[in-house]
């Protein structure tokens, strides 16, 4: 696994806990969002580097994609 990989691998843990913590999701629910969103394709888009933000600010666009149903 490269750099980017781990990068991405790990932003994805911490958007599932943040769901978990803010949202009250089980962890499944939780994983389930994430690999079913928009924001965990453009994530895992090395051209977005999405990789290189902070979990909360990926969050926002997680979020949002939750709430309305495409990302901001």
């Amino acid at each position: 696994m490269n750099e980017k990989q781990a990068m991405m691998n790990d932003m994805v843990k911490e958007l599932v806990v943040l769901l978990m913590e803010d949202q009250g999701m089980q962890m499944e629910e939780a994983l389930n969002t994430v690999f079913n969103s928009d924001t965990y394709l453009r994530l895992m888009d090395e051209r977005t580097k999405l990789y290189f933000q902070s979990p909360r600010y990926v969050y926002d666009f997680l979020k949002t994609e939750i709430l309305t149903g495409k990302m901001a």
